[in-house]
């Protein structure tokens, strides 16, 4: 028989089992729990659960009160009541709760949140405690199910994916979706695949929330280009290589492919191309027929820095035929450039380099209000 560690601050309880596979990691995760959890909680849990039928009766509004109990237990009363200050702890709470109280039903706001290329470690920081705090999610086909495991169990999730040629959810209703839940008081992330801002459609998301005078704000993600160059060891600019860097749409609108070819050509620059599987014939020999050497290396990324990631490499003349068999729908990042060699040096010597995937500081965004 084996039992659960268990961390005891009565009313809270926290259980670690493991089904006895490892009762040794249960006893040492419960020693860094306890570590992080004071016994004072103890306090703090019975003070909430005494201002329970007060909140109740005075804010009627589920969001309110949501709202409420979070700035309850993170704000001045809760570090007053961990701080053992009981006096200080019922002062504040009467103080919360007449300001929740006399506002009324809290506004709702919308977040776009760059989810970037997949992998959930490659999230912000800032994305992190967003989407952990959501009240609904409205997210696309890009954004992976780590990710979406990281919101709250009770958070709504709203899938308005699209393909290629097939926009399932017009983006007009993504849009009206948006300013309805926010119209109900609801904290709203709208989770995008990459960055909202870099082929994402955010600005048509930003317009048609400011028409509405909807507030939002944007946290930006790793775009997939950074982050499948990066995954494969390719500088998206290098001083032998690539002094310019251009990212472009591999279909447009009505699913063609018209661009202006005569840079796209130009030489000393790397070239990244989205959503580009389906069309990456006629883009090469519009480049080759633009000038670029067909012998130009080209890197292809399918779903880029998840565990699915595959990885194909080529030349502006042969890549069409290598990836032949992939399924056009699948996300991918077109590499094409002189920096791609880099990495085709590296395939040969794995161990020359390791991911670093430290988290790194970033700065404050500001959120702008409804107009």
């Amino acid at each position: 028989m084996t039992w659960p560690a268990i961390v005891d601050r009565d009313p809270v309880t926290i259980a670690i089992g493991t089904s006895g596979a490892a009762p040794t990691l249960a006893r040492l995760l419960r020693a860094r729990i306890e570590s992080v959890v004071p016994p004072a909680v103890a306090a703090l849990a019975s003070l909430g659960e005494s201002w329970r039928a007060r909140v109740k009766a005075r804010l009627t509004h589920p969001a309110a009160r949501a709202r409420f109990w979070e700035r309850f237990f993170e704000g001045p009363v809760g570090e007053a009541a961990l701080a053992g200050d009981g006096p200080a702890a019922e002062r504040h709470a009467r103080d919360l709760l007449d300001g929740a109280a006399s506002a009324g039903p809290p506004a709702g706001h919308v977040h776009l949140v760059g989810a970037g290329p997949g992998d959930p470690e490659l999230l912000t920081l800032r994305a992190q405690r967003l989407i952990r705090a959501a009240d609904v999610i409205v997210y696309d086909r890009l954004v992976s199910a780590e990710i979406l495991a990281l919101a709250r169990a009770d958070a709504e999730r709203v899938y308005v994916g699209k393909r290629r040629a097939d926009h399932c959810v017009p983006q007009q209703e993504i849009i009206a979706t948006l300013v309805e839940q926010a119209r109900r008081g609801r904290r709203v992330v709208r989770l995008k695949g990459g960055d909202p801002f870099v082929f994402g459609r955010g600005g048509e998301e930003v317009e048609g929330l400011r028409a509405a005078r909807v507030s939002y704000d944007v946290t930006p993600g790793i775009t997939a280009a950074a982050g499948c160059a990066a995954a494969i060891g390719v500088p998206l600019t290098h001083r032998d290589h690539a002094r310019t860097c251009t990212f472009v749409a591999g279909h447009l609108k009505d699913g063609t492919l018209d661009l202006d070819w005569a840079p796209l050509a130009a030489r000393e620059q790397t070239l990244c191309v989205y959503m580009g599987l389906a069309t990456v014939r006629q883009l090469t020999a519009r480049l080759i027929g633009r000038g670029l050497d067909p012998g130009t290396p080209v890197a292809v990324v399918v779903d880029g820095t998840r565990s699915t990631q595959k990885t194909l490499f080529g030349t502006l003349g042969d890549i069409a035929g290598r990836i032949a068999s992939l399924d056009p729908s699948r996300p991918a990042m077109i590499l094409i450039g002189s920096v791609v060699s880099i990495a085709v040096d590296i395939v040969d010597q794995p161990a020359a380099r390791a991911p670093d995937r430290r988290p790194r500081e970033r700065a404050p965004y500001p959120a702008h209000a409804a107009a």
